[in-house]
């Protein structure tokens, strides 16, 4: 059997967008049901529930969007990114200026690897200073923590 093992290095959300990807695999490939017994409890989850998952996944979304390669393809989940997030009453509209929003408009037509790195800048600094801090108070986060300390993992949680 794998044995868990989740390294916060620190609380800056830099260390947490690296260490999600082995939250992850840990929480859904290695007995996160054994170790959590709320099950998986990670920061995408906890900003569902204050219904701003919108920003992680716009996140995650220009991340994945940056590196198509095929411009053809380029367009079409631009659009896709542009309807969901970005036009005024997308379903999952994001939080940002109007000047950002209209330079993703006039760049939509033929847009580039780049067109949304301003809103994704945007959206990250949201995160940093807004639901990240919040995320850390948060009983999920809390429960986390004590269950990693509770597995003998202390040295493993700041």
């Amino acid at each position: 059997r794998r044995q868990a093992v989740i390294i916060l290095p620190c609380k800056c959300l830099y260390c947490l967008q690296r260490t999600l990807k082995v939250m992850h695999i840990t929480l859904y490939i290695n007995m996160a049901s054994e170790i959590f017994t709320d099950g998986p409890v990670i920061y995408k989850t906890y900003l569902k529930i204050e219904h701003s998952d919108e920003n992680i996944d716009f996140w995650l979304a220009c991340e994945a969007y940056k590196k198509i390669t095929s411009q053809r393809k380029r367009i079409s989940v631009a659009k896709k990114l542009f309807t969901s997030y970005i036009q005024p009453q997308a379903p999952n509209e994001i939080n940002i200026d109007s000047p950002v929003r209209k330079a993703i408009i006039r760049n939509i037509q033929e847009p580039t690897q780049s067109c949304f790195d301003e809103a994704q800048r945007i959206i990250y600094m949201h995160m940093e200073r807004d639901s990240y801090p919040r995320f850390l108070e948060s009983k999920f986060y809390q429960k986390l923590k004590h269950s990693l300390q509770s597995n003998g993992n202390n040295s493993m949680v700041n």
